[in-house]
């Protein structure tokens, strides 16, 4: 017994020294860390760079100068709009973004000086819907245990302010549209983190009492009695944060040329019908993923705003192809919605979307290249922001030099409010567009006919544009 308890005692120890010897052989030890820091005082001007760098932004001192005087800011084709909208510190770039494209038609139908939606307005039924969307998943997913990611993912993301295009036609559709004026912005409205934090906190808590009644035996019809409690309470904590949305109103219009027109009475619903009169269903998204296959319908599940609305469902194309249909609607007049990630290689003062506004690369003469395809699949980028593409510039080939984005930053961001994005920005960091399908070709057009692929609501692809 002895024997077999020093044999055992050995054997362990043996095996801890093993695992520490295969620990050691990976870890930074001081000859590693002597070579590093001769590798790195190798050269005599590193030095200097790093009191440059650490005393400075980082972005300024990678700058890229050689590439300021490039290019200008008129363009061969432009959609006639008024206005910058600005949608402050929210995330609804995505409604701002889909109600440009619509404001574009309605100030070219009517020949208005300027004119903008109430974002406010569809705001407040956008979250509604949200929460419904949650509960009711909620009640679906009832008799899963809690770290079923199904179930997780509810928890995590019970309801926020980012969405896509389809989120823009649901909730169109469903409730309408009313002028600014009619229904205005509230501070929360414009600054939505607080009742964001709120809302999130009570779906949660709803959540627990929803799934703790189908453990207990009610019925659905019965939880759904309890879900529409909960909405109610919803309801109370958007209209004392955004205000109530009117069910009707009065209002009148003044054109360019100064004529008023006649006051008539409108619904919400009425007056999307009768004076925007726009099908949003003759709109399809395209979205450039290099890490799927091209010309493949794709669906997102659960990734909507209505729960009887339609989920995120997208072809993925190559974008030569994308940007063909993007010149034929610009050249046409009509805007479009696109998403992107804002984020990258963007000079803010300047407004530019260049893949050569800054240089890192020399700056601290490390690589940090990755393509599209590396960048997706390593969750480097992503679509992060919505905006309009209303103008593209092409050469005497008739090829795309660059291309305008308008943003909803305000008037006195980037370039008069807008973006200019280079040809080669859009190959890389362009996601999502949205096209009126009368500029697809056939060909193309038969392949949102197809079966969709339906992918789960924790894709990469997920990510709401903000």
């Amino acid at each position: 017994m002895k024997k077999t308890i020093i044999f055992l005692f050995t054997v362990i120890i043996l095996f801890t020294g093993l695992q520490a010897g295969a620990q050691d052989e990976g870890a930074i030890n001081p000859a590693l860390l002597k070579n590093i820091r001769s590798e790195f005082n190798k050269s005599s001007d590193t030095k200097a760079l790093m009191n440059a760098v650490s005393s400075n932004n980082i972005q300024k001192l990678a700058l890229n100068r050689e590439n300021l005087g490039n290019g200008d800011t008129y363009f061969s084709y432009r959609v006639k709009t008024e206005g910058i909208t600005n949608q402050k510190s929210s995330g609804r770039c995505w409604l701002f973004t889909g109600l440009n494209v619509i404001r574009a038609h309605v100030i070219n139908k009517y020949n208005l000086k300027e004119f903008s939606f109430s974002h406010n307005f569809n705001f407040f039924y956008d979250q509604l819907e949200k929460a419904n969307l949650f509960y009711e998943g909620i009640i679906a997913t009832a008799g899963k245990p809690m770290d079923d990611k199904k179930v997780e993912w509810f928890f995590k993301n019970p309801i926020g302010d980012g969405g896509q295009w389809t989120g823009v036609v649901d909730i169109v559709n469903k409730y309408g549209l009313v002028p600014s004026d009619v229904f205005p912005e509230s501070y929360n409205s414009e600054n939505t983190s607080k009742m964001s934090r709120l809302l999130r906190t009570k779906l949660k808590k709803d959540a627990l009492v929803l799934r703790k009644k189908y453990a207990d035996g009610i019925g659905v019809a019965d939880i759904r009695k309890e879900k529409e409690k909960m909405l109610a309470e919803v309801y109370r904590i958007l209209a004392i944060t955004l205000g109530e949305p009117p069910m009707e109103f009065s209002w009148r219009y003044e054109d360019a040329d100064g004529n008023v027109s006649e006051l008539k009475s409108y619904t919400p619903q009425s007056f999307f019908k009768d004076f925007v009169d726009m099908n949003l269903d003759d709109y399809v998204m395209f979205m450039n993923d290099p890490t799927r296959d091209f010309g493949k319908l794709y669906e997102i599940e659960y990734d909507r705003h209505v729960f009887d609305g339609h989920n995120w469902k997208y072809l993925n194309l190559e974008t030569d192809k994308i940007k063909e249909f993007a010149k034929k609607s610009i050249m046409d007049g009509e805007g479009m919605y696109f998403s992107c990630d804002v984020g990258k290689q963007i000079n803010k003062d300047k407004g530019t979307l260049d893949v050569n506004n800054y240089d890192y690369n020399d700056l601290f003469g490390v690589d940090f290249d990755m393509d599209k395809k590396e960048r997706i699949e390593t969750f480097t980028s992503g679509s992060t922001h919505g905006m309009a593409l209303m103008a593209v510039d092409v050469d005497k080939d008739g090829k795309p030099v660059k291309w305008l984005l308008e943003n909803s930053w305000g008037k006195d961001s980037g370039f008069e409010g807008n973006l200019i994005m280079s040809d080669k920005w859009f190959d890389e960091y362009m996601f999502r567009l949205v096209v009126n399908k009368k500029y697809l070709d056939e060909e193309t057009l038969k392949m949102f006919d197809r079966e969709a692929i339906l992918l789960p609501p924790w894709d990469p692809m997920f990510e709401p544009d903000n």
